[in-house]
């Protein structure tokens, strides 16, 4: 029998949004840049971070697994951001959540270790440009100043009351990463639009 079933194309929690945040990074001039980036790959690992597994994995994944708190490391494509004492999420492109699960697999052996695809579970959001920093730190608690939040360190925190994952990307003027839920995803695109307002240049 043909198979009959319907392909539905795929939608981002953001998708209606995207010409709006188009707008505000232009009527901004540059000072803000916001985007959707949809589909990104999310595993959450966890493991003793002082057993056997651990360097096998992070030789797996390419980067080492963070062990300072709140920092990321980056090889390649795959960014692995430290949650807890035990606990990491490894980031990659679209649809790699597979590959990064069989490599974590493969690698820990024997060795316990828990391993979760959360991609379907948050969307993020690119907070870029010359303002990003003051636009993040009108709902942010945290001292965002670079002295303080510079490239390369992350945190779970809320944004205009949303708990987040906020990540300071270590390209240069590439901004922050804001993961958050995707049932909340909405609600703080309305935040930023808002708060973006401010940065709008008179035409």
């Amino acid at each position: 029998m043909a198979d009959t079933a319907l392909s539905i194309p795929r939608r981002s929690p953001l998708a209606g949004a995207a010409d709006r945040l188009a707008a505000a990074t232009r009527s901004s001039g540059g000072a803000i840049r916001l985007a959707e980036l949809p589909f990104l790959a999310q595993v959450n690992l966890r493991l003793d971070a002082k057993g056997a597994a651990a360097d096998a994995v992070g030789l797996a994944l390419g980067p080492s697994l963070p062990l300072e708190p709140n920092t990321v490391v980056r090889a390649g494509e795959l960014t692995v951001l430290w949650l807890g004492p035990d606990e990491w999420l490894v980031v990659g492109p679209p649809d790699t959540q597979w590959d990064v699960e069989q490599r974590i697999r493969a690698a820990s052996g024997e060795e316990h270790v828990a391993v979760t695809d959360v991609s379907a579970q948050r969307t993020t959001l690119l907070v870029s440009g010359a303002r990003a920093r003051d636009l993040l730190a009108h709902g942010c608690a945290l001292d965002l100043h670079p002295r303080a939040f510079g490239a390369g360190r992350c945190a779970q925190t809320t944004l205009a009351r949303a708990q987040v994952v906020l990540v300071a990307r270590d390209e240069p003027g590439a901004g922050f990463w804001v993961l958050v839920r995707s049932s909340f995803a909405g609600y703080l695109t309305d935040w930023l639009l808002d708060a973006a307002a401010e940065y709008v240049q008179d035409s």
